[in-house]
């Protein structure tokens, strides 16, 4: 009981954070504030009605319309919602899984790896960033410097945090100061490594393939999950990135439209990898270096 309570909460908490997120990705592109003026229809401008504002239950129940002037609501409403409920639910689960208290309680021991409360809340600011630029980039082709810069430092105060966790007096130390080196040193490769994929596309077809976001992108993901992590978020992405361009490779083209001039949105794939990443990486990596004899 208390573990499915705990749940439902994490997973509340994560609709009501995912509805502020589709507020910041509605405005900060066209340069709005995300505090004023309060919610309304993008079409008609008519302020919504507080039940208009339920994350996720006022979608269904509009039927993903406004109820003014008829316009249809984006799907990225419900999915970005849905998706931070869904992730921060599953936090949650491993969380409570993990407490003392909880499994004395149900008399079970979790078979997840083990997740503190740090680590949680760590896991849960990664996972509605990488929402956040997930749907940035599939919208608009954007990943936004006010995001991936401050989330890769944030990222790294955090890993860092880990490194140091003996006390203060470690902050000096051999230990600590190795794994602040090797932490930037995954940053710079991770972000590198992007860079000369830029470059030896740029050297190849003459225009540019992939942003700079991109590569800051992945800066992030070295610093949240470290170098190996971040590849294996890549390894996620390519896979994703190769199945979208099937798709795209199916389908009828518009006339003067060669598909070789179609975007795909590298930075969603990353952040879905990411995602995978962060959850599962420990035991895919370790299967992968079972698999390869290392």
């Amino acid at each position: 009981m208390i573990r499915l309570l705990v749940t439902l909460f994490a997973g509340l908490f994560g609709l009501a954070f995912g509805s502020f997120l589709n507020v910041c990705l509605s405005r900060w592109p066209m340069g709005e504030s995300v505090v004023a003026p309060r919610s309304h229809c993008r079409t008609c401008a008519r302020t919504l009605a507080w039940w208009e504002n339920i994350p996720l239950l006022s979608w269904i129940v509009l039927r993903g319309r406004c109820r003014t002037c008829k316009e249809p609501i984006s799907w990225r409403y419900p999915l970005v919602e849905a998706a931070v409920g869904g992730l921060w639910a599953l936090i949650g689960w491993r969380l409570a899984g993990q407490m003392l208290f909880a499994d004395a309680l149900l008399g079970t021991s979790s078979t997840l790896p083990p997740l503190s409360l740090a680590e949680a809340i760590g896991l849960a600011i990664f996972c509605l960033l990488m929402v956040g630029l997930a749907a940035l980039d599939a919208e608009h082709f954007w990943l936004a410097d006010a995001a991936t810069l401050p989330g890769a430092a944030a990222g790294l105060v955090y890993s860092l945090y880990w490194a140091g966790m003996l006390g203060w007096r470690f902050l000096l130390s051999g230990p600590f100061l190795r794994a602040v080196g090797e932490r930037l040193l995954a940053i710079f490769v991770a972000a590198g490594f992007i860079l000369l994929i830029r470059w030896l596309y740029w050297i190849i077809r003459h225009r540019e393939g992939l942003g700079l976001g991109d590569a800051k992108l992945m800066a992030l993901l070295a610093a949240w999950l470290g170098l190996p992590g971040a590849a294996l978020a890549f390894e996620v992405a390519v896979g994703l990135g190769t199945l979208a361009a099937l798709v795209v490779l199916l389908q009828p083209r518009r006339k003067g439209q060669p598909w070789a001039q179609v975007k795909l949105p590298l930075g969603t794939f990353l952040c879905l990898g990411g995602i995978v990443s962060a959850f599962w990486g420990e035991p895919l990596i370790a299967f992968y270096m079972k698999w390869a004899g290392m």
